[in-house]
C-alpha cells in the first residue's frame, strides 16, 4: 500500500516571481524549458553545465529557477496550475507527493535509468508506494550521513575507526578521559541532530516503517525506544554548549581542532576545509549495531530529475536529463558540489570520503528515514527537544501524534 502524503498547499506568496514559462517556443523557434530547482547552493554548477548544454544543444534555452522556500512555491504553484518543465528535487516526501498527483513522466524502462545504483531506484520506489506503476525520477547525485573525525587526534588517542557500537563508545570514553571533546554537538540548530538520528533510525527501524506506522501496523512508541536511547547516550560525550552552537559555528570549531568526531553530512567537509584546509579529516558510517554487517552508510537522493507530464517539450527535457547524466557533466557535479553519483561504478576519488567508498562499493546502503515523514511534521524540533528534555516515553508519544495528525487533516 502507498505512503500517501497528500500536498499542503500554503497560500499565494504576495512577492512570488516566477520565470518566463518553458511551454512556449521563443519566436526564433528556440524550445524554452523552465528548470525548478529546490537547491540554491548548486546554481553556479547548473549555470556551467547549463551553458555547456546551450552550446551543444542550438535549439533548446534552459531557464533556471532556483528560489528560496522551494517546496512551498512549487506547491502553490501546483494549485494555480503553472508547473515548470523539469523539476530537480531530492527524493523526499516531496516527490511522493507528485507521482501520487500523477503529475510526473514515467521513465521505467528508459535508458538513463540503466546504470543507476538499485539502492537508489528502490528508494524512490517505496516513496511512490507499492501501488504506483513505474519509475518517476531519474536520480542524480547523493548524500550521505558520516561520522567526520579527526584523523590526528584518533591517533594520538590510540584508536582505529570503529566498527560497532561497543567499540564507538569505548572511543567516545576514550576521548574524554584524555580531556578532549568526544563529540562537537551544534543543537542550537534543531536540523543538525538529523544526521545522529538518521544514522541511528536508519539501521535500527523496522522494515517499511512509514508505510507500516501510517498504515497503523507500527508506531515509534514500539519500536524507537533503542533509538531514543542510544541518542540519549551520544549526548553524554558532548560538551557544555552544546545548545549554544549552530552550525556555522560548529564547521569552525572543529576545523581549528575542538572535538574528536563530528555527526554530519558528507557536505560538511568542504566547509571545515574552508577554515582550515590543512585539516586532517576523514569520514566513516555511525555503526550503530554491534553486528559490522548491519551498519549500513545512510545516503539518499540528494537531487533526481523528474519531467512534469504537462510540459509541450518531453523530448527536449529528456535530452537535457540525458546531457546531465553523461560521464562529464556528473563528474563535474559531484566534484563542484562535493556529492556521490549514482551510477554504478562511479566512486567518489575524494580523498576525504575513503572511509564510506567501500560501503557505495558494497551497496551497503540505507535511507534517510526522515525522508519519509510527512511534510510538515518537525521532527527535527522534536527531536531536539527531545535531546535537552530527555523524555524518551514523551518524546516518541508526540511522535506519533503528530504523524497521525497530519494524517487526519486529509
Amino acid at each position: 500500500m502507498k505512503v500517501s502524503f497528500t500536498p499542503i498547499i500554503i497560500g499565494a506568496a504576495s512577492l512570488l516571481f516566477l520565470s518566463a514559462c518553458g511551454n512556449e517556443a521563443a519566436e526564433d523557434g528556440t524550445v524554452e524549458l523552465e528548470l525548478f530547482s529546490n537547491k540554491t547552493e548548486n546554481i553556479a554548477t547548473y549555470e556551467k553545465l547549463i551553458e555547456k548544454f546551450e552550446e551543444e544543444h542550438e535549439g533548446i534555452r534552459i531557464n533556471l529557477y532556483a528560489p528560496p522556500d522551494a517546496e512551498t512555491l512549487l506547491r502553490t504553484r501546483l494549485v494555480k496550475d503553472d508547473m515548470p518543465d523539469i523539476v530537480t528535487i531530492a527524493g523526499s516526501a516531496l516527490y511522493g507527493e507528485l507521482t501520487d498527483a500523477g503529475m510526473l513522466v514515467d521513465y521505467d524502462g528508459s535508458p538513463m535509468l540503466e546504470n543507476i545504483q538499485p539502492a537508489y531506484l528502490d528508494m524512490l520506489k517505496e516513496l511512490e508506494g507499492e501501488e504506483s506503476e513505474g519509475i518517476h525520477g531519474v536520480p542524480f547525485a547523493a548524500n550521505a550521513n558520516t561520522v567526520i573525525y579527526n584523523k590526528e587526534k584518533l591517533d594520538e588517542l590510540g584508536l582505529n575507526v570503529p566498527t560497532t557500537w561497543d567499540e564507538f563508545i569505548n572511543a567516545l570514553q576514550t576521548a574524554e578521559d584524555a580531556g578532549e571533546i568526544p563529540i562537537y554537538f551544534t543543537l542550537q540548530d534543531a536540523w543538525t541532530a538529523m544526521p545522529a538520528w538518521n544514522s541511528v533510525a536508519g539501521v535500527l527501524q523496522p522494515d517499511q516503517f512509514a508505510e507500516r506506522k501510517t498504515n497503523g501496523e507500527l508506531s515509534f512508541e514500539e519500536t524507537h525506544v533503542e533509538m531514543a536511547e542510544k541518542m540519549k547516550e551520544l549526548l553524554e560525550y558532548g560538551h557544555d554548549r552544546m545548545y549554544g552552537i549552530g552550525y556555522n559555528d560548529g564547521n569552525r570549531e572543529f576545523a581549528q581542532g575542538n572535538g574528536v568526531f563530528y555527526f554530519q553530512g558528507n557536505w560538511a567537509v568542504p566547509e571545515i576545509l574552508t577554515t582550515n584546509p590543512d585539516a586532517d579529516l576523514g569520514v566513516f558510517a555511525m555503526p550503530v549495531s554491534n553486528n559490522p554487517e548491519e551498519n549500513k552508510l545512510v545516503s539518499g537522493v540528494d537531487v533526481l530529475f523528474a519531467t512534469m507530464k504537462d510540459t509541450q517539450h518531453p523530448e527536449e527535457a529528456e535530452e537535457f536529463i540525458s546531457f546531465m547524466l553523461e560521464e562529464a557533466q556528473s563528474e563535474q557535479y559531484m566534484s563542484e558540489q562535493a556529492a556521490f553519483s549514482v551510477l554504478e561504478g562511479v566512486l567518489s576519488d575524494d580523498p576525504y570520503m575513503e572511509g564510506i567508498r567501500p560501503k557505495f562499493e558494497n551497496g551497503e546502503i540505507t535511507s534517510f528515514p526522515d525522508h519519509f515523514y510527512p511534510p510538515g511534521m518537525g521532527a527535527e524540533n522534536m527531536i531536539q527537544e527531545f535531546l535537552y528534555r530527555g523524555d524518551v516515553q514523551a518524546f516518541l508519544e508526540r511522535m506519533d501524534r503528530e504523524w497521525d495528525q497530519i494524517q487526519l487533516r486529509f
